[in-house]
């Protein structure tokens, strides 16, 4: 915080000694720094400071605090119960507060003790639904003995959701959340936290798709699916997708068919939740973790200095701490089209790596060392606009990587690139609020590609545009239930077919379809996952039997609180199967009486004359009621 401290020293002969080189050689110093943050963001900093001194023949006079781009705002010094002078000075972004002590303090060992308070209300910065809070590192750490931060947070801003780096000491006292930094970790970065239980940004994204054949076609786009950490709300999509399903990875695939020749423009807008910890969800098959180890392109897990170098870290922490420290971002680099170095190349160009070589070489270093690990494409909010992930025009995204934790069950979002390019916050043992996933690369390190990608011509327009928002008014989907019924001939049964469609704003998980024959419980079935946009299709079987004797007179469907009922005509195969057992019964009879010889065809030619005549005798009376 302290770009430079000044020391105004005064010897007995009243001899002045220049600043820089009495700090370290005449006096102790230990500070101790608390910023206390109130319920409207506003922070209260005091700063505690002690002086002691080294030597007998020499005291501070005045102290100065430097602070380059603060705000300083009702300020207030004193020692003790006295008010010291101070003069506020003010350089374009820089800030100095110049202290008058009014009585000396002498000899060896002595000190003073004072303190500088003042208020600033950018530290504390709500964005979003999140209480964001940025303490700027110490820059002159051999100036102090000893040097503490303390943050003060209350309660009601929320829980913790993140906090870099890592406090020595935590507490909760009198409603505030309270946190002790030590010298030796505020030294190497200053501090970062998130309070809140979420993040929310609403988005827009747009899809060009384009069918050049002279035939139907279907094509697919991807959306930004749920993940652990993210819930997703779609408000549209225009047009309306043929089907939403979910692959291997967990990504949220669209298909649409396109006419010959036909040019579509696909609009996805919504809102996207991102949470502070892993909320429930389904877990990955040993089949999918297992693809989650293989070899590629650009994940050469099985290149030999891949191979030593896995076997050398071992750990997906080590393997983190190696990529964000080892490879330098290229600033130069970032633009749409740019050639992928890939694991290897990273490692033997480590100083020209953009976000995609610091995910690709922490990816193929985890699964050359037996970690699971994946791709994430998508936002990443940050006030670096040299790495900001979306230009004016052209889409560039951001990409981290993920790993499988086997003791937590569960897939790590971490940011080595983010690591390198902060200076060291950390992004390993918990991630900020700030990272929404669009796609997931574990199977493909390409497919599906991310919004922003589905571009035509030789100018594309920008495609992506996500801000911070708040959910939406809706956030609850009403199942559609569709059935037919598919009839059966004679003695053959027949069979329900049903569709169950989500036509949004969410995805509805871990769903149970039970159906019912008449009153009876006949199945339940279990569906993990319908996104929004997608369906789910079950035929349920119709049961035959002798006369329908176990066919139910109506089946019906019941999924949360949607329901159909269908009716299975009953009565009408009934008369069918009477009919036909009627008709079976006859030709019996009179095969029996032929065999017998009480039957002749002749005899049979003269009962089917005479019927024929009373049906025609029958048809051509004339109806009383229209006479």
């Amino acid at each position: 915080m302290f770009r430079r401290i000044f020391f105004v020293l005064l010897l007995v002969l009243f001899f002045v000694f220049p600043s820089g080189v009495c700090a370290s050689n005449e006096f102790i110093t230990d500070a101790y720094i608390e910023y206390q943050v109130n319920e409207n963001g506003i922070t209260s900093i005091i700063n505690k400071i002690r002086i002691e001194n080294a030597q007998s023949e020499i005291y501070a006079k005045a102290y100065s605090l430097v602070f380059s781009n603060i705000e300083t705002q009702n300020i207030r010094v004193f020692e003790g119960n006295e008010n010291l002078e101070f003069k506020e000075i003010k350089d374009n972004d820089k800030t100095t507060i110049e202290v008058t002590f009014s009585k000396a303090v002498v000899g060896k060992g002595n000190s003073r003790e004072f303190t500088v308070q003042f208020d600033n209300s950018s530290f504390a910065q709500r964005t979003g639904e999140v209480w964001e809070i940025s303490i700027p590192k110490i820059s002159e750490e051999s100036d102090f003995r000893s040097y503490e931060i303390v943050l003060s947070v209350p309660l009601s801003l929320g829980s913790e959701a993140y906090i870099s780096p890592k406090p020595k000491s935590k507490r909760v006292e009198n409603g505030k959340q309270i946190y002790v930094f030590s010298k030796e970790v505020v030294a190497k970065s200053g501090v970062t936290a998130g309070f809140g239980e979420f993040q929310v940004f609403s988005f827009t994204l747009n899809y060009h798709l384009e069918n050049p054949l002279v035939k139907y076609a279907y094509t697919e786009v991807a959306l930004p699916p749920d993940t652990e950490l993210q819930k997703v709300y779609y408000t549209d999509i225009t047009p309306v997708p043929n089907s939403v399903r979910v692959d291997e990875d967990g990504n949220w695939i669209a298909t649409y068919n396109l006419k010959p020749r036909e040019k579509v423009d696909v609009k996805a807008t919504g809102s996207v939740q991102i949470f502070s910890g892993p909320r429930p969800f389904f877990k990955p098959s040993s089949e999918n973790l297992a693809s989650n180890l293989g070899e590629n392109e650009f994940w050469q897990t099985s290149n030999i200095k891949i191979k030593e170098l896995a076997q050398k870290l071992k750990t997906a922490r080590n393997i983190y701490d190696y990529v964000s420290q080892n490879l330098t971002y290229d600033y130069t680099k970032v633009k749409p089209s740019i050639n992928r170095l890939g694991a290897l190349g990273a490692l033997e160009n480590p100083k020209n790596a953009i976000c995609m070589e610091y995910t690709d070489l922490f990816i193929a270093l985890a699964r050359s060392a037996g970690i699971p690990a994946r791709e994430i494409n998508g936002f990443a909010y940050t006030e670096n606009p040299q790495i900001q992930p979306l230009s004016m025009v052209s889409d560039v995204l951001h990409s981290w990587p993920e790993y499988w934790n086997s003791q937590i069950k569960s897939w790590v979002p971490i940011d080595p690139t983010w690591a390198s390019t902060t200076g060291g916050i950390d992004y390993f043992d918990k991630l900020d609020l700030r990272h929404f996933t669009f796609v997931i690369h574990g199977k493909d390190p390409n497919k599906p590609y991310p919004p922003g990608s589905y571009k035509l011509g030789s100018n594309p327009q920008k495609d992506v545009f996500v801000n911070f928002g708040q959910l939406p008014s809706e956030k609850i989907s009403k199942l559609k239930i569709e059935s037919s019924l598919s009839k059966s001939f004679l003695f053959t049964s027949s069979k329900i077919n049903i569709t169950i469609k989500n036509p949004g704003p969410v995805a509805l998980y871990n769903l149970n379809p039970m159906v019912y024959f008449d009153s009876k419980l006949f199945d339940k079935s279990t569906i993990e996952v319908i996104p929004p946009y997608g369906d789910y299709k079950m035929t349920v079987p119709i049961p035959f039997s002798f006369v329908a004797g176990k066919m139910p007179n109506k089946v019906s469907i019941q999924i949360l609180d949607s329901s159909v009922e269908i009716a299975t005509s009953k009565n009408q195969v009934i008369v069918y199967n009477l009919l036909f057992l009627s008709a079976f019964l006859i030709i019996i009879v009179l095969v029996i009486l032929l065999k017998l010889k009480k039957l002749h065809f002749g005899f049979i030619k003269k009962i089917s004359a005479a019927l024929r005549k009373i049906t025609f005798r029958k048809n051509d009376t004339p109806n009383d009621s229209h006479q």
